[in-house]
């Protein structure tokens, strides 16, 4: 079988160091620069994008070997670590909580979005009084190996409001939003190397999308909503965002979350790959056209297989997950409402109203077809014989900070306009309960705004969806690389109004 089953990376020291790949730099060496970190921020009040410092941008699976071999002093690291964490917060603001890094923590930096509980901070659920201190760490972050946590991140109310008050850093004209924002900010700006949030429609995919940076939606499992803020439980799932595919490979495996370090690959081995019918007809701009195309001519170029596949049913229950989460974001809030008091913006009561337009019989319909779909999807991709499906995340490039968000509430609404765009394709592996992974793909030529690719895999397959990112990277390079990426336009100039902006 040609299926490539799970992430490749390097093995921890004394390993010998693997061939470079788009993601590396040749022979890292530590940074010895003891500038302010302040000084290495772009000026600000401009537009210039973060070009990330010293050891700072560094490949995770680089500096942890340098640590652990003693070519970068552990105690110099962390100095520098924290120095620029708290520089990099003030000015993306990507955090609720930051804490310094200790002499005993462990080697990878994890920020946790602030609707899931990580023991020793506070859970505010974006509200500005609201404090619960749990007593244990939510599901997702038990038995993680040689991570510390060192930071709450920001996330819009309840996980289904708009304002969020991160910056963008590598895109300064582009608006990160998405319930995960402060965990696709937060990674961006390395104040931390991976971070954890939750995905329940789009909301870890969209917002690492506009920041340029890679997220992985996880399968769907009841058990691992444990500790995390219930806002669709049918839908909810972690997800887990890390600058490249080769630092979620490396984060996946050192952590635990993959299971032992898996051997190299066989050369030659090729994915099957069923490229989504649907998504090609929707209402794409160019720019996502010509990235995914760009994309889809790597890959058959390397000797991969691409198909093209239908989805059908699936496909038309795009606009029946924005109504499930609609629905049991306001039975949510309805519970939560009784021991809280805080007050919440109007976009955020629009988007818990929308439920309330969700009568019981629909919302028995929805769920009946949900268990449906997810009790035949596996046999859809063996049936298909892929491996994957490969599909634009959304329709259009992200929204622009000087844009007008398309409506006031981020439930689509059927009878919008734009409807068939704001749906987007996120929500295909959201109803079916499956992983999904978002990775840089090009940039719109005009704005230099990123686009970003997913893959969709079967249950538990996030290794495979992993090691796809890792190979597209290899074929693409770096899609946004600065020299690709020309000046940014005057604001207003070419901007979409109905970008990227799902729940959350």
């Amino acid at each position: 079988m040609d299926r490539r089953t799970a992430p490749t990376h390097p093995a921890p020291a004394p390993a010998p160091r693997r061939a470079a790949t788009a993601g590396d730099r040749p022979a890292p060496t530590p940074s010895t620069e003891r500038t302010e970190p302040r000084a290495q921020l772009p000026p600000e009040g401009t537009n210039e994008p973060l070009r990330l410092p010293g050891n700072l941008g560094l490949p995770l699976h680089s500096r942890v070997r340098l640590i652990t071999r003693g070519s970068l002093p552990a105690i110099a690291w962390r100095a520098e670590a924290n120095a620029w964490a708290r520089a990099a917060d003030e000015r993306y603001r990507a955090t609720t909580e930051l804490r310094a890094l200790g002499p005993t923590d462990g080697d990878i930096r994890l920020g946790v979005k602030d609707t899931v509980d990580a023991a020793g901070f506070a859970t505010r659920l974006g509200l500005r009084h609201h404090r619960h201190y749990p007593a244990r760490s939510a599901a997702a972050l038990r038995g993680l190996r040689g991570v510390s946590v060192i930071a709450k991140l920001v996330t819009p109310e309840l996980s289904i409001g708009r304002r969020h008050g991160a910056r963008n850093p590598r895109f300064p004209r582009v608006d990160p939003a998405g319930s995960s924002t402060g965990s696709a900010v937060a990674v961006a700006a390395s104040i931390c190397d991976v971070a954890l949030g939750t995905d329940t429609v789009a909301s870890v995919r969209l917002p690492a999308a506009a920041c340029g940076v890679v997220g992985l939606r996880a399968t769907h499992r009841a058990d691992q909503l444990d500790g995390v803020f219930p806002l669709s439980p049918p839908l909810d799932a972690p997800g887990w965002i890390a600058r490249t595919a080769d630092d979620l490979s490396y984060f996946w495996y050192r952590s635990g979350l993959g299971g032992p370090l898996p051997p190299a690959l066989p050369p030659g081995e090729t994915f099957r790959v069923g490229v989504v019918a649907e998504a090609l007809d929707g209402p794409n701009t160019p720019e996502v056209r010509g990235a995914l195309d760009t994309l889809r001519d790597a890959l058959a170029d390397s000797g991969h297989r691409l198909v093209t596949v239908r989805l059908g049913r699936l496909w038309e229950q795009r606009g029946a997950a924005y109504e499930l989460c609609a629905r049991t974001a306001l039975d949510a809030y309805r519970r939560w409402r009784a021991g809280a008091d805080d007050p919440l913006e109007d976009a955020t009561r629009s988007a818990i109203e929308a439920g309330a337009e969700i009568g019981d019989a629909r919302h028995a319909e929805i769920t009946a077809t949900l268990r449906a779909v997810r009790g035949t999807v596996a046999d859809l991709f063996r049936g298909q014989g892929v491996d994957l499906w490969l599909l634009p995340l959304h329709p259009v490039p992200p929204r622009g900070v000087d844009s007008p968000p398309a409506a006031a509430s981020v439930i689509p609404r059927r009878g919008e306009p734009d409807y068939e765009r704001r749906l987007g394709y996120a929500p295909v592996a959201s109803f079916a309960g499956l992983p999904a992974i978002a990775f840089p793909a090009g940039a719109d030529p005009e704005r230099g705004a990123p686009i970003a690719a997913q893959a969709v895999a079967a249950p538990g397959a996030e290794a495979l969806l992993i090691r796809f990112a890792q190979e597209a990277a290899r074929l693409l390079g770096d899609p946004l690389a600065p020299a690709a990426r020309p000046a940014p336009r005057p604001p207003g100039a070419g901007q979409p109004v109905a970008g990227g902006e799902g729940p959350r």
